[in-house]
């Protein structure tokens, strides 16, 4: 943790300088000690009145010790714009899938949504796994234009 500091004598150390320079200078010295110092320091107050001790905590705080309080946090997951945009483009590409011939259709749920390979696709089709694989670059090319317009 950083220590109190002597002040620093800028107008001895920078002669020429001006007045408002320096105050400038002592002030950015102060907002330091402020947030090198007053704020990570844990302080005790004494009431001299009733003679009670009073324990201020530093105003800087460690996650470690919110969790402990059972604090909350705003969720790592996705947030509300990505969600609705996903849900649209869902739809929207639903939408297009209707748009291909009955073929394609098929040939895109048994790749993408059965998780089927190509290689499995070829064996059950009949067709080579080359064409297959052609065909998908096709319809995906042909997707990407609807899904565009």
């Amino acid at each position: 943790m950083a220590k109190y500091q002597k002040k620093m004598d800028y107008q001895a150390k920078y002669p020429g300088v001006s007045k408002e320079i320096i105050e400038v200078l002592e002030k950015s010295d102060r907002q330091m000690e402020y947030l090198q110092y007053d704020i990570k320091v844990e302080r005790c107050q004494v009431d001299s009145v009733s003679g009670t001790i009073t324990y201020l905590p530093s105003r800087e705080d460690s996650y470690e010790r919110l969790l402990e309080e059972n604090r909350q946090f705003a969720a790592d997951g996705e947030d509300v714009d990505d969600a609705a945009i996903k849900t649209l483009m869902i739809e929207k590409m639903l939408t297009c899938l209707k748009h291909l011939n009955p073929e394609e259709q098929k040939l895109i749920t048994a790749l993408f949504f059965d998780d089927k390979s190509e290689r499995q696709m070829s064996g059950k089709t009949g067709i080579a796994q080359r064409t297959i694989h052609d065909q998908k670059i096709k319809i995906l090319a042909k997707l990407k234009r609807l899904m565009n317009e």
